[in-house]
């Protein structure tokens, strides 16, 4: 199922359904600022569990927790200060920063190093979704292993859309990925360059 959502002025009434199929434990596929994400809530372990089996990741693989704003990321993140200094400044943006997790991060998605990957995306679509949740959301890129990086709406629905509650439609998007900076250990390091400019 294909959801059309007004990019500019999302209406409230199509995002509530997607997040319906989160609360559900359904996984959905919606835009954001660099490419469209899969996504479930960190709520729902077996909708993890999918996301995981269809993402051909073992447990742990590095995904990514997704934020409405910057305030929010407290609770599932420590930061040091130099760490919070770069976030703020650059946040929200096409960028994932690892930091080391607190508890509230299901064990499912913890690295061996128990750190978490965090976005704060600049679209306003995969915002709201959030903000309508109450919770974040855990996700990943929708690029699979058969099928490549899908860009819209309908290759998803197309390849994947028996296994999503919902595809968010975001329109075409470019194939650009997020810029990785690891602000878990005493200096910054960039783990992969992408959309976002960062320098050292």
């Amino acid at each position: 199922m294909i959801l059309h959502v007004n990019p500019i002025n999302p209406q409230q009434r199509l995002l509530r359904v997607a997040v319906e199929r989160l609360r559900d434990g359904d996984l959905i596929a919606f835009p954001t600022d660099t490419v469209y994400g899969l996504g479930c809530s960190v709520m729902e372990k077996k909708a993890m569990e999918r996301l995981y089996q269809l993402k051909r990741y073992d447990k742990g693989h590095p995904m990514a927790l997704l934020f409405a704003d910057f305030k929010s990321v407290a609770a599932y993140a420590r930061m040091s200060t130099p760490a919070y200094k770069i976030m703020r400044h650059l946040l929200p943006g096409p960028y994932t920063f690892i930091l080391e997790a607190t508890r509230e991060v299901p064990k499912l998605m913890l690295s061996r190093q128990k750190t978490v990957g965090i976005r704060v995306p600049d679209n306003l679509v995969a915002q709201e979704l959030v903000r309508e949740m109450h919770t974040p959301i855990m996700t990943t890129s929708a690029e699979l292993d058969d099928h490549g990086l899908l860009l819209n709406a309908e290759d998803i629905e197309a390849a994947i859309g028996r296994q999503l509650g919902c595809v968010v439609d975001g329109g075409v998007l470019p194939d650009e990925r997020s810029t990785i900076v690891d602000l878990s250990g005493d200096e910054p390091v960039l783990l992969r360059a992408g959309k976002g400019p960062f320098e050292m």
